[in-house]
């Protein structure tokens, strides 16, 4: 499983399309449970959960924003590759304001995986 995510890292950087990026979420939610941060007042974040993949030697941290629809309870969900410390800024801003805590923290890593939004 490891390898897997090691050639999906490689096949990210070169090319990214939008049944790739889904796919390799749900690998990356296979890995473990991840740590949940729920934002209720938010009107664009309803959760963000932080993922730590270890391979062979290295760690890998991912965060999923899933981001609000509108007239709807549901969310569209995007993967971010992001720094080992990412999860401890965004935890320790986010009640205050999710959207801020997400374009400072998360954001600036929207061109790792090319899998956010656009």
């Amino acid at each position: 499983m490891k390898a897997i995510i090691i050639t999906l890292l490689m096949l990210f950087s070169i090319n990214t399309r939008a049944q790739s990026c889904k796919e390799f979420m749900e690998l990356v939610k296979s890995e473990n449970s991840g740590t949940a941060y729920t934002s209720y007042t938010s009107s664009s974040i309803s959760k963000v959960t932080f993922y730590e993949v270890s391979t062979n030697s290295t760690k890998l941290y991912f965060a999923i924003v899933c981001f609000k629809r509108e007239y709807s309870i549901n969310c569209n969900e995007y993967i971010y590759q992001v720094a080992s410390d990412t999860k401890s800024n965004y935890s320790n801003n986010y009640y205050l304001s999710a959207g801020k805590a997400f374009g400072k923290y998360i954001a600036p890593y929207k061109n790792n995986l090319k899998c956010g939004p656009s």
